[in-house]
């Protein structure tokens, strides 16, 4: 028997639990031994659970119980669940968590002293929730040079921008259904501004590259300003608009990482994949284009991908796995404004296509009925930037930009 402990008890930890009592007799044939949850912290009591007994309110609990070697953290956000689990893997626990926010933040240093400790630190289901992507990379994949990553990674802005598109629902009207079925929070800033995105694609980024990259400093746009004309002229492009984490390593070792909106080729992997699900792209040199899809999120989805790490620190009590990635200072990440991209511009004067041709060179003209569409050649952000205050100091107004995808 081995003894866990699960730190929270919301809609994960209750499905991290649930899992594990009703899977028994599965988990028993994989692992050769009954997991047994001794300890299940939060601040909530649960009279009906049936391990209500269990519950605790004090960390301290699940810390000095030498019994419990494998302790499932799922309560999510920063603190506490930064400094319980620090103390956890310092006295050789390992630890599994969902918490994105806390790898993106503190993976590299949370590692190290994993290290330290001959303790592991798995975190499959802060990317993808229960699809397997993590694993994949630094296993299935080991033997190519990943060329690029770029993923439909938060399940609320794809349901909303899957409704504009497929049902003409405006922003609102799809952000409101989204949270009627508890797709989105009621406060889902973190969803439709991209912050969720960049910390998952940054987890990606770190273990694909093995350098810590830093949510705080990449450029990430949300959908918010994502209209329904936008969408519109995007389907005459023969392409859909997702929000897109993408990083990319360039040829002089620079590291290329941003979240935005872009314009999807139709024909593109990543192009057909709506509502609440998740599709994330590897692009290996040796084997090209492959696909991860599933629902990036919900309770049971992403217990699995934390009960499979439980399942994997168990087997690895007495040994490490090798999962490591370097601290860094984002010294590789390159300037957002040389990142090079093709970009749709919407402008509000159909007439001012002399103009725009002059100031970009010719563009590929979408429409020009109502309003003038666009696409430009391809060149950098601050080449694009410094056309567009061109274009506004002779009064040609612009009413949105999106990048578009070579994906």
């Amino acid at each position: 028997m081995i003894q866990v402990a699960i730190m929270g008890h919301g809609v994960v930890g209750s499905g991290v639990a649930s899992i594990i009592l009703t899977h028994k007799k599965k988990l028993f044939a994989n692992l050769g031994e009954e997991i047994y949850i001794k300890k299940v912290l939060d601040l909530r009591e649960f009279p009906d659970s049936p391990i209500a007994d269990r519950f605790t309110k004090d960390f301290n609990d699940i810390l000095n119980d030498a019994e419990i070697r494998v302790v499932a953290e799922v309560m999510g956000g920063i603190n506490p669940a930064y400094e319980y689990t620090k103390e956890l893997l310092k006295a050789g626990k390992s630890v599994v968590t969902s918490n994105k926010e806390l790898v993106a933040a503190k993976g590299a240093e949370l590692i190290q002293i994993a290290k330290s400790n001959n303790a592991n630190f798995f975190f499959e289901a802060s990317v993808g929730g229960g699809i397997p992507i993590l694993r994949p990379l630094v296993q299935c994949l080991v033997a190519n040079n990943v060329k690029e990553i770029a993923g439909i990674l938060n399940g609320t802005t794809n349901f909303i921008l899957s409704k504009m598109i497929d049902e003409g629902m405006d922003f609102d009207a799809a952000l409101k259904l989204a949270q009627d079925l508890g797709f989105a929070e009621r406060n889902p800033e973190a969803d439709v501004e991209g912050h969720d995105a960049c910390r998952k694609i940054c987890i990606l980024a770190s273990l694909a590259y093995g350098k810590h990259i830093y949510p705080d400093n990449i450029h990430t746009e949300g959908i918010t300003n994502i209209s329904l004309k936008d969408v519109a002229y995007a389907a005459k492009y023969n392409s859909v608009i997702k929000l897109i984490g993408d990083v990319k390593l360039l040829d002089n070792g620079k590291i290329d990482i941003y979240v935005s909106p872009m314009f999807v080729r139709e024909k593109s992997l990543l192009a057909n994949i709506h509502d609440e699900f998740n599709g994330i792209m590897v692009r290996g040199d040796c084997t090209d284009d492959v696909l991860f899809y599933g629902k990036g999120a919900g309770s049971l989805p992403t217990a699995s991908a934390v009960v499979a790490d439980i399942i994997d620190a168990c087997r690895h009590l007495k040994e490490r796995k090798y999962i490591f990635w370097a601290d860094s200072n984002n010294e590789s990440v390159l300037p957002y404004n040389e990142s090079r991209t093709r970009m749709y511009l919407r402008i509000e004067n159909p007439d001012s296509i002399e103009l725009v041709n002059e100031v970009f060179g010719d563009v590929y003209t979408i429409a020009s009925d109502e309003e003038l569409a666009v696409a430009t050649d391809l060149m950098t952000i601050e080449e694009i930037e410094r056309n567009i205050e061109k274009l506004e100091r002779k009064d040609v107004k612009i009413l949105s930009k999106i990048r578009i995808s070579d994906l």
